[in-house]
């Protein structure tokens, strides 16, 4: 399984499921349909998932997911991208190239409102948990390596001024 295979697990996925933006439906959905998939597509489907995450790593991209659920840890940051694999290939793609496009999708609109963080922690754990379910084991140790590139320039995420310069959209729309 590469990221193709990957992403045309998580959109059957979505597909599947009554809200598509619920990271936890669509996480547990992919789960119950890689664990039918052959073991070594399991194991691959954590490579694939970390590659996507690696390519994901950007300094923008934690930047706008310190504005959306006010503040943003390493772990926290690694759940956000996880929420946003679960979201799909083409917005994905569209937020990892422009991490302001955060501000078109309705989810993020809507939490401005419920205040509830975006986080997709399950995501993490799509490969780990089809491989138990699936033959009742832990997923093989080393069965994955994370190449991270270097994530762009970074700045000060707690200067406003310059937050709202670098990501205009999500600062207005977080404006409290």
């Amino acid at each position: 399984m590469d990221t193709t295979d990957f992403w045309a697990l998580i959109e059957r996925a979505r597909r599947r499921v009554a809200d598509p933006s619920d990271s936890e439906t669509v996480a547990e959905e992919a789960v119950a349909l890689l664990a039918v998939r052959p073991v070594e597509e399991i194991v691959a489907a954590q490579q694939a998932f970390w590659e996507l995450m690696a390519l994901s790593y950007r300094s923008a991209l934690w930047g706008a997911a310190h504005i959306v659920n006010g503040g943003c840890s390493d772990d926290a940051f690694e759940y956000f991208r996880g929420w946003l694999i679960t979201q799909g290939r083409e917005t994905f793609e569209r937020v990892v190239a422009d991490p302001d496009a955060l501000a078109d999708l309705t989810v993020i609109r809507d939490s401005v409102y419920d205040g509830l963080a975006v986080d997709g922690e399950v995501a993490l754990s799509i490969a780990w948990d089809a491989h138990l379910k699936a033959t009742g084991e832990h997923l093989p140790s080393g069965g994955f390596r994370v190449e991270y590139a270097h994530p762009g320039p970074a700045w000060d995420l707690d200067d406003p001024e310059e937050t709202a310069r670098q990501l205009p959209r999500l600062s207005a729309l977080f404006a409290r």
